[in-house]
């Protein structure tokens, strides 16, 4: 089976590290537990969805902005290029995401699948030095 097809299907996020430029600390942005889940179809389409965890419903401006910056997700068609994968997004949290190609970098160990991300803007932080972000995946059944 190829790498591409082995990548196909469901998986729950583990752990998500954001890592700055020029800095061997990691942070957790979204906490120790955060839920995610990414879709990678066989014709090309994927679909990430990651959130905090501890996030509260709430109803006022300041509520929503939490909540704004507590998630991210994104969708689009996405090609394979040796270990890469290059998602051309059609929608996002983010709409500065909207149009780009967002690259990663993937490892499959069995139904374990890690990810770096290119370096890049801090979606929430602009004036910060760039960061990558390091994803942990575990296939669902």
């Amino acid at each position: 089976m190829s790498q591409a097809k082995e990548l196909y299907g469901w998986w729950l996020l583990v752990s998500l590290h954001l890592e700055s430029q020029g800095s061997d600390e990691r942070a957790q942005p979204f906490g120790a537990h955060p839920f995610g889940r990414l879709v990678l179809s066989p014709d090309g389409q994927m679909m990430a969805v990651i959130t905090a965890e501890g996030r509260k419903a709430g109803q006022s401006d300041t509520d929503q902005v939490a909540l704004f910056n507590s998630m991210l997700a994104y969708t689009g068609n996405y090609t394979i290029s040796g270990d890469k994968f290059i998602t051309k997004v059609a929608a996002s949290w983010n709409e500065a995401w909207t149009g780009t190609d967002q690259e990663r970098v993937f490892k499959l160990d069995g139904d374990r699948l890690d990810i770096v991300s290119a370096w890049g803007p801090h979606p929430f932080i602009p004036s910060s030095p760039p960061i990558r972000g390091i994803l942990s995946w575990q296939r669902e059944a």
